[in-house]
């Protein structure tokens, strides 16, 4: 890295002008920087409110013959949960990082295309409020519903007009499609910065894990999205065309709808945990003080992941019917994907091994992770052999599977990495005892809550449903993960108190607060408008490190 690249070189002058200017500022940026924030704060907007819709669900599930929600509310509230979670919550979260930081760790000053990067924010914004708004205008001339029902997946034919009268699933479709939108034209821009917009010496094989995370994400949006979207079309020409693609009885198929939406589902999974993957390749060297074990490994494991992925989506088809050969061919991919996860997985312990370890809280968060994403692939082995998921398809275990993958996995390295870079975005650390608070409140409320449904759904609990009679030994096993809730929300107040108190009072975190080796330490916290004041070179893969310990550089054995 060229000495001319010194920590602390621009100056960050107080902006003392009128809110109404700032605001203007922000609402017109093409900075990379502040786009990565706005898709950052508005994705944890939305996961509060996803959140609440939980809580909500969890209160009507907390005892039987629950009286709390209507059944036509709770089946609101499930679609919009899981669609929020999903398209509002991690997929925004994920291009919140790559725009802030894949420029700054690349040694460049922004984004290929500033453009398209802000279109792409108020697209997924704009399908976002377009979910919502169904609330108010779903009732449509006919007064049938207000939110969608149908399910974060609308299986068809049930999403058929014969079946789901008014608008409110048209909102669905259009929110999504517009929000897709917005992720696609992110990840193609993250792409084309990753390929031909690296600083001098940062080679491929030089990049930083998470770049090469998010580069294979985005790639892998850039080819499950189209099948979603193509289903949604055919789904509008089913609805107001009479194209019939879904309709059985006008020679349609159900079954199509599942292949081109799972076609998109499983790779998503990946999609959403892979960002997770990235922060935990970047916070467990450091937090370990010794290089990722296995460099080359991670990214040929990230690579695999992405391909594998691609190749899995009818596991959660078993039981519709595929003929034996398939199910063979989807049982033996499934579990195929689970080797370059395990590679990933004993790396990062084998980088933890031997390391001075310190357990601040972005390090917290990476080692639950790495616990409860073994617990999730362990779970997705089970349900990947086709006899074992026959009998627990469509129950909570698959529920407590899937949250453990995403909020065990995906959530919890996410956390890690907010608490991890929040200092380079603001020039304030949060404060470490609200850290731990919040560490520790949300790991009990988690596990209080999906370790138990794991057994509600082997005792038969089905997914979906709104309410159940006494006596079938489910009681207590929804009242403990209805108050898990209570804990997960007192984890999220710990949070957001963080962050208020953080960005008005919290301490100064000075350029480099981690002694970490990537590019994005190595200029001012936060950055300046055009990051680098002189494009770094660098000569290895830790160029901070190079320059720090210029007597031992990682470049004389790379």
């Amino acid at each position: 890295m060229s000495t001319t690249t010194h920590i602390g070189e621009a100056f960050q002058a107080t902006d003392e002008r009128p809110v109404p200017a700032k605001l203007h500022d922000w609402l017109v940026t093409v900075d990379h920087k502040r786009l990565g924030i706005m898709y950052i704060a508005t994705s944890l907007f939305f996961f509060a409110v996803a959140g609440v819709e939980a809580a909500l669900m969890r209160g009507q599930l907390a005892f039987p013959n629950g009286k709390v929600l209507p059944p036509e509310v709770f089946n609101r509230l499930f679609t919009m949960h899981g669609t929020t979670m999903v398209f509002l919550v991690g997929m925004p979260f994920f291009a919140g990082l790559a725009n802030y930081l894949v420029p700054l760790m690349i040694g460049a000053r922004d984004m290929a295309f500033p453009r398209l990067n802000a279109f792409g924010y108020w697209m997924f914004l704009f399908g976002g409020i377009l979910l919502y708004f169904s609330y108010i205008a779903g009732e449509g001339l006919a007064g049938h519903g207000t939110a969608p029902d149908v399910g974060w997946f609308a299986y068809a034919p049930l999403t058929e007009r014969a079946f789901s009268r008014g608008t409110s699933t048209d909102y669905w479709i259009l929110s999504i499609i517009v929000a897709g939108i917005g992720t696609t034209a992110s990840a193609i821009n993250v792409i084309a910065t990753t390929i031909s917009m690296r600083c001098k010496g940062m080679t491929m094989a030089r990049m930083p894990l998470f770049v090469w995370l998010m580069l294979v994400v985005s790639a892998m949006v850039v080819m499950a999205l189209p099948p979603l979207t193509a289903a949604q079309v055919m789904l509008l020409l089913d609805r107001y065309l009479g194209a019939h693609f879904f309709d059985t009885q006008a020679g349609g198929s159900a079954v199509l709808w599942q292949h081109f939406f799972w076609l998109f589902g499983h790779p998503e999974v990946y999609i959403l945990v892979l960002p997770g993957f990235a922060c935990a390749s970047e916070i467990i060297p450091v937090f370990s003080r010794k290089p990722i074990f296995g460099r080359a490994a991670m990214v040929g494991a990230t690579v695999a992941i992405g391909l594998v992925s691609v190749s899995v989506w009818a596991h959660h088809m078993f039981a519709v019917g595929m003929t034996p050969v398939s199910n063979i061919f989807f049982v033996a991919s499934t579990m195929l994907v689970g080797v370059p996860t395990g590679i990933k997985i004993f790396n990062w312990m084998a980088t933890m091994y031997g390391g001075k370890i310190r357990f601040d809280t972005p390090m917290l968060f990476c080692i639950a992770f790495l616990f409860q994403f073994l617990i999730a692939g362990l779970t997705g082995i089970m349900l990947a052999a086709a006899p074992l998921n026959w009998q627990l398809t469509d129950s909570y275990f698959v529920v407590a599977h899937f949250h453990y993958t995403l909020l065990g996995g995906m959530l919890f390295t996410l956390f890690g990495g907010f608490y991890y870079w929040f200092p380079k975005a603001t020039g304030r650390m949060l404060s470490e005892t609200l850290g731990k608070w919040h560490f520790w409140l949300l790991v009990i409320g988690f596990h209080l809550t999906f370790d138990t449904l794991h057994f509600a759904g082997i005792r038969g609990m089905p997914r979906r449903i709104y309410t159940y009679a006494a006596g079938r030994g489910w009681d207590d096993l929804n009242l403990v993960a209805s108050i898990g809730v209570i804990f997960q929300a007192a984890a999220t107040a710990c949070l957001i108190w963080n962050i208020i108190r953080s960005v008005r009072k919290g301490a100064s975190a000075g350029n480099d607060p981690w002694d970490a080796w990537t590019l994005e330490w190595g200029t001012t916290s936060p950055p300046p408008e055009y990051n680098f004041a002189v494009l770094p070179e660098v000569r290895s893969s830790r160029p901070l490190w190079d320059l720090k310990h210029p007597d031992d550089p990682d470049w004389k054995y790379e």
